[in-house]
């Protein structure tokens, strides 16, 4: 059997990462990136499920905490990915413009992309629109509420939640990840909190608050209170992941 070729690594997948938080348009992808984590995913728990006797138990745990690492990563590059696409649905729903620059989106960020736009316009229209026209608030709400008993509103309601609803499934689902589905814009990571990189193992250790931390082993990855994070910067334990 022919082995597919596997165009990620774990060396990638940080950098991309790195890329992704240190500016705010939306980067360029393979058309096919998830895809290819899926394989690159697939192959590590291959390597796991070798029978085979020179596989030490601490080469099996290395690949165990590479793929572990490797999830976090692709759901960071999803949520930051996820974040600046609704800022992109914002501001078209805002200005109108058909002049908005979605080359970098993946096909199932475009569906994700023109869902959003749709729910905007429509609440909008709804809220906004209405009240600059002098109508009050119940008169909104009736109106809405009168939409939600109509099996024509409800069929646009439902053809709306599938949109967004496709950016997280793809036609094959078992070989696809699934994360979690889109919400709300204030995904940034609290000011009081550092992602960083691991550059040696850590053992378990305890907060000023007696919160427990770790352990982490090389090349973890995880949000760290800032004094702690510093702490251990300081050390040359772990690296910050740096954003704007």
């Amino acid at each position: 059997m022919e082995t597919k070729e596997v165009n990620i690594t774990y060396e990638t997948l940080f950098e991309l990462l790195k890329r992704e938080k240190d500016t705010t348009d939306l980067q360029k992808l393979e058309p096919n990136f998830f895809n290819n984590f899926v394989d690159y995913l697939n192959e590590k728990k291959k390597i796991l499920g070798k029978d085979d006797s020179l596989f030490s138990y601490d080469e099996k745990k290395k690949v165990e905490k590479q793929i572990d690492n490797a999830k976090r990563i692709i759901k960071e590059i999803y949520e930051r990915r996820e974040k600046k696409i609704l800022n992109i649905a914002l501001i078209k729903s805002r200005t109108k413009s058909n002049v908005i620059d979605t080359s970098s989106l993946l096909e199932n960020e475009k569906r994700f992309f023109e869902g959003a736009v749709e729910v905007l316009d429509v609440f909008r229209k709804d809220v906004i629109d209405n009240i600059i026209n002098g109508k009050q608030a119940s008169e909104i709400m009736e109106k809405k509420e009168a939409n939600e008993t109509n099996n024509e509103g409800e069929l646009l309601e439902n053809q709306r939640c599938k949109k967004i609803k496709d950016f997280r499934h793809t036609e094959n689902s078992e070989n696809f990840p699934v994360f979690s589905a889109p919400t709300v814009l204030d995904k940034e990571e609290p000011n009081n909190t550092r992602l960083v990189r691991f550059l040696n193992s850590v053992p378990k250790f305890v907060g000023k608050e007696l919160e427990e931390y770790g352990p982490f082993a090389e090349e973890d990855i995880a949000n760290l209170p800032v004094e702690i994070a510093e702490v251990l910067i300081n050390k040359g334990k772990v690296e910050e992941i740096k954003g704007n």
